[in-house]
Order: structure tokens, then C-alpha cells, then sequence
């Protein structure tokens, strides 16, 4: 039987999952999360078993333990248990992220970064290879773009992948493997309940000027017209097919409860039920709740099969977002709009931001009262 639940009782569980650990919020701590896309200097396809083989030895020297596998029996994911970085990939082998355990100070997340950066560097400089700091990999046309073998990413390259299917009055660019090649740099922060609205509008206002700033993601040989494509990419695919999932709040909220509407009125594409990760036509999420079954897809023994499920309560946890800045169930705001930057430039991102997030009001009441980007017919 479907977890059936009302508007009301889908409200209270947003407003549970995203709003309620903002209160009781006093100290300001800060999670770096920087993708790093992999070049083979050679001009041929990453060779993963080096990829595999710099996971291993990364994790004997720093004391990192294995946490996910692939189907293959490869380390996609690493953790210390000290201090809570995490060496993954994200999306393919291609794009290697160092994932930071939350701290208060930036020069000690900063330091780490340097030892693993440095020993990463030396590693691959074995075979040729190079880790760079582009949002974009500038060798993509020669690497291998297939999803990490397990039912995460091959679940949604499969969504990303399915455009073709929709008949709706909006562009789809032909790059579904984006993520393969792709690389961000994010920064999650802790915000306090009482700033929370302004935060987000102010940082939303600041976009504009974020995108000149961090302007780092070429495709080159095909579209070097934009100087930052990383949110053409995102908004111009399968998850910006309900535009409240990415991009900026529009229109951008007034209060607490504007927020948790617009949370509200965003849409579900994905879960895991019986082991199995499902996509499937994207869905307002309260609607979501009130259906008896779903039809999506999985993946098994070389194949996609449908799927008919019903809406489990638990599904909420995948509701997933990608918005610039994006509300989290930790309490924090993710700053999630910009590209990979250059290595010596890795942390301009993080400190730009953490200059900033305890004067949200101040610079709400700049940039509201601005008239060059606004107020003479500007839209966001």
C-alpha cells in the first residue's frame, strides 16, 4: 500500500527535513566540497586502472577507509574516520572529489587540501596524468564517459539521458553525460533560522556577479561562445524540466512559509525500493504522495526493466535539488553554482562565501537597492 499523504502532512515533513534544523544554529561551521576533473596530458582515455590504482594508495597514505564499492569491486568512495573527508567520484572515473568534514576554520580544511592535492598530483604524474582545476574536463572528447558502475549513477545518467522522450516546449541540450565531465566546487554553510530567508535572497541576487567572478567551464571546440556553461548544462537537461528543481528562486521568497511553498512545489525523479534505485518521469512532490503507483525503470543484468512502485514516506529522502542555492537537511545552505576553479584558486570559492554569509542583511539591502543589474528591467 502507498504511504498516502496529504498536502498538509507533505508540508510538515519539508518544513521538518529543511527548515527546522536551521534553528538552534549559533555557530558557523563550514563542508568544501571540490570535484577535480582528470586529464591523460597524452591526449588518449583515462586509463581507470590508474584511477583505481592513486584510490588505493591515497587511502594507505592517509588513513582512509573503503565506504562504497562499484559492481566491479572498485573503491568509489573513502572515508576518515577522524575527520570526516571523503575521497569519491563523482559521476565516472573521470572526475575525482575531495569531500571536507565540517570545520570552523577554512585554513585547516585548506591545509588538507594542500597535503591531498600534492600527493594526488604526484601520483598521477607516474603515469602522465594530471589533476586540473577546470569546470570543465578540457580532454573530454578523448576519455571513456560511462556512469561509476552501481545503481546511483547509472540511474541517472539514464534520467539524463531519457530527454528525447519528453515532448515539451523547452530545449534540451545533446550533453546528457555532462556530469561525466563536469566539475564543481561547493561550499555548504550553516545558516541561523532568522537569516535563512535573507540569505538566500541576497545570495541570489548575487549570482550575477558570482557568474563573472567563477567564470571557469568551457566546452571548448563546441560552444566556447559561453564562458560559464555550467548552468546551461544543469538547466537546459531533464532536471531542469520542472524549472523550480534548478537555477534561482523565482520569484524569490518574502518569508518562511513563501520558502517551504516553493520547497513544495519542487519534483521527485528518483528512489532506491528493494534494493533497486528507480527513475522516473519527474513529479511534483506533493503529487507524488497522493498517487497509488509509479512507473519508472531499473537497471539489471545489462538491461533497463519498468518499474511499478508505490510512494514509500521514506522516498522524501530523495527529493534532490539543484538549485545555486540549495537548502539542505543538515541545516546549511549549499552554494552549489559554481565551477571547478583553478588549483591555486580552489578555495576563493569557499572564502567568498563564508566572507559574506554573516552579512546577508546588510548585503540583502545593497543589492535590493542596486539599480545596474536591477530594478530597470532585469529578470532573473
Amino acid at each position: 500500500m502507498p504511504d498516502k499523504l496529504t498536502r498538509e502532512d507533505v508540508l510538515n515533513r519539508l518544513y521538518d527535513k529543511y527548515i527546522a534544523p536551521t534553528k538552534d544554529k549559533d555557530a558557523l561551521f563550514i563542508g568544501v566540497e571540490i570535484e577535480i576533473p582528470i586529464v591523460n596530458l597524452a591526449k588518449k582515455p583515462v586509463d581507470f586502472a590508474v584511477v583505481h590504482d592513486l584510490t588505493r594508495r591515497f587511502k594507505s597514505e592517509f588513513a582512509f577507509y573503503t565506504t562504497v564499492i562499484d559492481e566491479n569491486k572498485e573503491i568509489c568512495s573513502a572515508l576518515n574516520f577522524v575527520n570526516d573527508d571523503i575521497l569519491s567520484y563523482d559521476c565516472s572515473y573521470n572526475n575525482l572529489e575531495l569531500s571536507f568534514g565540517k570545520e570552523k576554520d577554512l585554513h585547516r580544511i585548506h591545509e588538507r587540501f594542500v597535503r591531498y592535492y600534492s600527493f594526488i598530483s604526484r601520483v598521477l604524474a607516474e603515469s602522465g596524468y594530471r589533476a586540473t582545476g577546470m569546470g570543465i574536463n578540457p580532454f573530454r572528447g578523448y576519455n571513456v564517459l560511462t556512469p561509476i558502475p552501481n545503481g546511483r549513477y547509472r540511474m541517472l545518467f539514464r534520467h539524463l539521458s531519457s530527454y528525447e522522450r519528453y515532448r515539451i516546449p523547452m530545449f534540451f541540450h545533446p550533453w546528457p553525460d555532462y556530469g561525466m565531465f563536469s566539475s564543481a566546487s561547493q561550499v555548504q554553510l550553516d545558516v541561523r533560522h532568522r537569516d535563512l530567508v535573507a540569505t538566500i535572497r541576497a545570495f541570489s541576487l548575487l549570482e550575477p556577479l558570482k557568474a563573472l567572478l567563477f567564470s571557469n567551464s568551457v566546452l571548448t571546440g563546441e560552444r566556447e561562445d559561453l564562458l560559464c556553461c555550467r548552468d546551461m548544462l544543469w538547466e537546459n537537461s531533464t532536471h531542469g524540466i520542472n524549472p523550480h528543481n534548478v537555477g534561482m528562486f523565482e520569484p524569490l521568497p518574502e518569508d518562511g512559509e513563501e520558502l517551504l511553498e516553493y520547497i513544495a512545489s519542487t519534483s521527485i525523479y528518483c528512489t532506491e525500493q528493494d534494493g533497486k534505485y528507480i527513475n522516473f518521469e519527474p513529479v511534483n512532490i506533493v503529487e507524488y504522495f497522493g498517487r497509488d503507483e509509479v512507473r519508472g525503470e531499473y537497471y539489471k543484468d545489462g538491461s533497463y526493466h519498468e518499474a511499478v512502485f508505490s510512494p514509500r514516506e521514506e522516498d522524501l529522502r530523495y527529493l534532490r535539488t539543484f538549485k545555486f542555492e540549495d537548502l539542505t537537511f543538515r541545516g546549511t545552505i549549499e552554494f552549489r553554482s559554481v565551477c571547478c576553479q583553478p588549483v591555486r584558486e580552489a578555495f576563493t570559492v569557499a572564502a567568498f562565501h563564508l566572507g559574506l554569509i554573516r552579512q546577508s542583511a546588510k548585503l540583502l539591502d545593497i543589492l535590493e537597492r542596486d539599480h545596474v543589474l536591477y530594478h530597470h528591467g532585469y529578470g532573473a
